[in-house]
């Protein structure tokens, strides 16, 4: 099992593209409604772009206008960890893939039912794949 916190700076760069490294290594974010999956409808299970780790269900995606991919929960509570982000002036939570450490996006409390929570990703941290395990 390949250990994903411990790549450095050049092996993400060589991994990943330009635009996958400044979100994913560099918290940035994608603008809206530029990413592939932020309309999308097909089924599967979204994956970290940079370790393969499973994160979200489609049956578990909405829209939620913002522009992001949003969904009301991880694939399991291990598969993300939350962090506090003051970044911007602001106070948000960040959420990581708990297997790399990759910047995904935040998650907010105005999500609708059955959990109020709005996980709010950038589609260049992620890739669909039609299993649904």
């Amino acid at each position: 099992m390949t250990d994903y916190k411990n790549y450095t700076k050049d092996q993400w760069r060589e991994k990943l593209t330009t635009d996958q490294y400044r979100v994913a290594r560099e918290h940035g974010t994608e603008p809206p409604f530029s990413g592939v999956y932020h309309d999308s409808k097909q089924q599967g299970i979204y994956r970290c772009i940079c370790c393969d780790a499973n994160l979200f269900r489609s049956d578990d995606k909405f829209d939620s206008g913002t522009g992001w991919p949003s969904y009301i929960r991880p694939f399991s509570p291990e598969a993300v960890t939350n962090k506090s982000d003051s970044s911007h002036g602001m106070v948000r939570v960040e959420v990581l893939c708990s297997n790399c450490d990759a910047h995904l996006g935040h998650v907010f409390p105005d999500g609708p039912k059955p959990t109020g929570l709005r996980y709010c990703i950038n589609s260049v941290c992620l890739k669909l794949t039609g299993e649904q395990s």
